[in-house]
């Protein structure tokens, strides 16, 4: 009965960690660029009461008797999906068609990566995240610029008082991983790179490479399916009850043998 107990509360732990992570993508369902995550589970070390192929006679084996001790969250998957864009008419805003991440420096120098292209100026006039860093490479915009563009393929371009043609003000980068889906997430829309994901190649939009074309104007919303999440809420739901229901029937027996042993 009491491996019964602990086995049915590492499904109820399990499903916790999963309904965690439900609760996390929905509430990021509005959130630009953001990736959606799922939860893998797998079983955990089996008591072996018979040993598979052991001998139970001179001409046969034993099929074997093992006995489960449950499940845990091994790992969570970010879900790479393309979110639906969104237009904004704003010149900054731009969504990547297709793979590839915006580069980012964080405030300690380190690199970042997001799909999230809600961009502004600094007070230099340096294209940056809302959070202030420094969208890579760094391309200052003159105070005194207009109509100013972004092309599919990175080239941001105004046009400057006093010059008859359009300044080229620098070409834009994405950066494609691997395993895009091993990257670390720290939060902020921001990813980092893991062993998992490899190291990132950097190309401009439409490269060789294999990364995606710029669309200037949209910002790429959440690839969240609120449909799919409310789906796998129950089901989280209905396997956390389902482990209640082991645990109260295991210790209404392990009750009944100790009544008889009184």
């Amino acid at each position: 009965m009491i491996r019964a107990l602990y086995t049915a509360a590492s499904g109820m732990s399990a499903q916790q960690a999963n309904l965690d992570t439900v609760a996390n993508n929905l509430a990021n369902s509005a959130t630009a660029g953001f990736r959606s995550r799922r939860v893998q589970f797998e079983d955990m070390i089996y008591q072996n009461l018979v040993t598979p192929g052991s001998p139970a006679s001179i001409q046969t084996t034993q099929a074997g008797l093992q006995i489960g001790l449950g499940t845990r969250s091994a790992a969570t998957e970010v879900i790479m999906t393309q979110g639906d864009f969104n237009q904004t008419s704003n010149p900054l805003d731009v969504a990547i068609q297709g793979q590839g991440f915006f580069q980012i420096q964080r405030p300690d120098g380190t690199l970042a990566y997001t799909r999230a292209g809600s961009f502004h100026l600094n007070n230099q006039g340096v294209i940056v995240t809302v959070d202030g860093d420094i969208l890579l490479p760094s391309i200052s915009i003159p105070a005194n610029a207009t109509n100013i563009a972004i092309s599919n393929y990175g080239i941001v371009s105004a046009n400057i008082p006093g010059q008859t043609n359009v300044a080229n003000l620098g070409t834009l980068q994405l950066a494609n991983f691997a395993n895009p889906g091993g990257l670390t997430s720290l939060g902020g829309n921001l990813f980092m790179q893991s062993p998992s994901s490899g190291n990132p190649i950097t190309d401009t939009p439409g490269g060789t490479s294999g990364v995606g074309t710029l669309q200037e104007g949209y910002v790429e919303n959440s690839n969240v399916d609120v449909v799919t999440e409310f789906v796998q809420m129950i089901l989280a739901q209905r396997a956390y009850e389902s482990n209640s229901k082991v645990i109260h029937v295991a210790d209404d027996m392990y009750q009944q043998i100790n009544g008889m042993v009184r």
